[in-house]
C-alpha cells in the first residue's frame, strides 16, 4: 500500500506526543527545563555530526573539507528565498490557526512547541527518501524507521515543551505524502549525491533547531528550508 508508511509515521508522532504529555505533567517545572536542555543538547550533537561527515574527508590520515561551497551558497540562497517568501511567519501563522481551532487558546508554549517539533521531524533525507521509496515501490522500511525516532523524539520533546508538538503530525503528514504522490517525478532528481548534499544542509539545519531548543529562539530555521532544495539540486 502507498503511503502506508507516512500515514505510520504520522500516528507515531500522535503517540509520542499524547505519551510525552502525560509524562510531562508528572514534572514540575525545574524538572521540565533539564529535560529540554538535554533534548537540545542532543538535537545539537545529532546535527553537528551529520554535518561534519559530509564536510570532512579523510585522506592519507589527513583530514580535508569538501563541499564549503554548497553549504555556503545553500544556507544563504535558502535563507534569502524563505525570508522573501516569509515561512516561518506562515508557519507560526499555521501554528496560530491549530492552537485556535484545537481549543489551545491559553496555551502559550503551543506554537514554539508546534514549530520546533516540525522543524525537527520533517528536517532530514530519510523524509525525501523514505517517501519516495513509498512513492515508487510500496517500500515502507525507511518511514518506519523513521516512525521509530521521530516517537521517540516527539515524546521526549512534548514532556518538555507541550502539546503542540504532538500537531507536528500534520505538516509531516503533508510533506511526506506529497512526496510520495510525486515521487515518479522526484526520482530522477533525488541522486546519490543529492541525497548526500540533502544530508548534510539538513544536518546543520537540526543543528540550529538544537540550538533554538537550548537558548530560545535565536535562529529561524524554517526560513532557511529552501536551502534544502537547493542542496538537492545543486551540480557544483
Amino acid at each position: 500500500m502507498h503511503g502506508l508508511g507516512t500515514i505510520v509515521n504520522f500516528f507515531a508522532i500522535i503517540a509520542g506526543g499524547v505519551i510525552g504529555m502525560v509524562f510531562g505533567n508528572l514534572f514540575t517545572e525545574r524538572f521540565q527545563s533539564i529535560i529540554m536542555m538535554a533534548c537540545g543538547l542532543s538535537t545539537v550533537f545529532i546535527g553537528l555530526s551529520g554535518a561534519l561527515a559530509g564536510l570532512l574527508n579523510a585522506e592519507g590520515g589527513v583530514l580535508r573539507t569538501q563541499g564549503t561551497f554548497l553549504l555556503i551558497a545553500s544556507l544563504t540562497g535558502g535563507s534569502l528565498l524563505g525570508e522573501f517568501l516569509r515561512i516561518e511567519d506562515r508557519l507560526e501563522s499555521f501554528g496560530e490557526w491549530l492552537k485556535q481551532k484545537t481549543g489551545n487558546a491559553r496555551d502559550a508554549s503551543f506554537v514554539n512547541a508546534f514549530i520546533t517539533a516540525t522543524l525537527t521531524v520533517c528536517i532530514g533525507a530519510m523524509a525525501v527518501v523514505g517517501s519516495i521509496e513509498d512513492g515508487l515501490e510500496g517500500n515502507h522500511s525507511i518511514l518506519f524507521t523513521k516512525a521509530i525516532l521521530d516517537f521517540v523524539i516527539i515524546l521526549i520533546m512534548s514532556a518538555s515543551l507541550g502539546k503542540g508538538c504532538a500537531f507536528s503530525a500534520i505538516p509531516v503528514g503533508i510533506f511526506q505524502g506529497s512526496i510520495t504522490a510525486v515521487a515518479g517525478l522526484l526520482a530522477p532528481v533525488i541522486t546519490d549525491r543529492a541525497m548526500g548534499n540533502l544530508s548534510t544542509v539538513g544536518s546543520v539545519l537540526i543543528f540550529c533547531v538544537g540550538l533554538n531548543l537550548m537558548f530560545g529562539k535565536r535562529v529561524k530555521v524554517a526560513n532557511m528550508l529552501p536551502a534544502l532544495l537547493i542542496a538537492a539540486l545543486w551540480r557544483g
